[in-house]
């Protein structure tokens, strides 16, 4: 049983398609079916179901895929322990909401760079719902989600905490000396927010519905230091994590609005697939996510 022909196995099935195979290993497309027939007449059994342009396990590939995972993670482990290179290298993707992009990048992505030169990293920015599609087919190492608390009995927390967020507007905004402030009293004031169905932009919709109540933003947009500049500027509010504001609010330009009738439980979680072999470069990255990207005092949930 040829590993190439395993490894094109899992590729087909967490990609679903031949051609997206093809493109995603650099071969073509006849040179995946080929394998594929190869590892199903040594196996004497079909391992996709194809119809009409769909490509689905069948029983036994289902019973396969284990299996599969198991010897490329065992395969990739020997050559990773006994390579001779003792410099940490290899290409790790993170996908995450466009703020922690940010920060990853402009605050410690040099640090990074200067201690394990040899790994190479691409950030995709992205809602939590692609976040997850990416995670389940491959296509993305590692996850950073800003959302309710998400559980899977395939997914390992690495890391998580409570996210502090609050509703921020200008220093000079009539609401900022105000207290015990009511979601009723600012629901109809102008609001701009990230993109509808995002992370905690989702999580707040879903809150302000139990209390009849719509926010209808007069800007959305995905780059929280956009929206920040924006807040400092006018009289607009916005709903953020406390990360992405705490420069300004240490200037003075933005204040925390004291609104005390919102609770809303989100998290921040590093999260890889159960299937994912880490490597020594990922679990590298992992540890050196969890000091800088997370509160020291906060405990991971389940070891990377």
């Amino acid at each position: 049983m040829e590993l190439r022909n395993l490894i094109t196995f899992i590729q087909v099935a967490e990609l679903g398609s031949f051609s997206k195979t093809a493109e995603a290993l650099g071969y073509s497309q006849s040179t995946i079916s080929f394998q594929i027939k190869q590892l199903e007449e040594e196996l004497g059994c079909l391992l996709f179901d194809r119809i009409n342009h769909t490509v689905r396990l069948t029983e036994r590939g289902h019973q396969l895929i284990s299996y599969a995972h198991q010897i490329r993670t065992l395969t990739d482990e020997a050559k990773d322990n006994l390579s001779s290179e003792h410099e940490y290298q290899g290409h790790i993707h993170i996908v995450a909401p466009d703020s922690i992009c940010e920060e990853l990048i402009n605050t410690h992505y040099i640090d990074f760079h200067s201690r394990y030169p040899s790994i190479s990293l691409k950030f995709t920015p992205a809602d939590t719902a692609v976040m997850v599609e990416m995670l389940d087919r491959n296509e993305a190492d590692l996850i950073i989600t800003l959302d309710s608390h998400m559980y899977r009995n395939d997914y390992v927390i690495a890391k998580e905490e409570p996210l502090s967020m609050h509703f921020v507007a200008s220093a000079s905004s009539v609401y900022a000396e105000k207290k015990g402030l009511s979601i009723h009293d600012i629901a109809a004031e102008p609001f701009v927010l990230t993109e509808y169905g995002q992370g905690y932009r989702r999580v707040l919709d879903k809150e302000l519905a139990k209390c009849s109540l719509e926010i209808v933003p007069v800007l959305e947009i995905g780059r929280t230091d956009m929206i920040t500049a924006v807040l400092s500027q006018s009289n607009m509010i916005s709903f953020l994590p406390d990360f992405v504001t705490a420069a300004r609010i240490k200037s003075g330009e933005l204040c925390y609005l004291d609104v005390r009738d919102m609770e809303l439980a989100i998290y921040k979680q590093l999260i890889y697939h159960k299937n994912k072999w880490l490597s020594q470069s990922m679990r590298v990255f992992i540890d050196y996510l969890k000091k800088v990207a997370f509160s020291a005092s906060t405990a991971s949930t389940v070891g990377a």
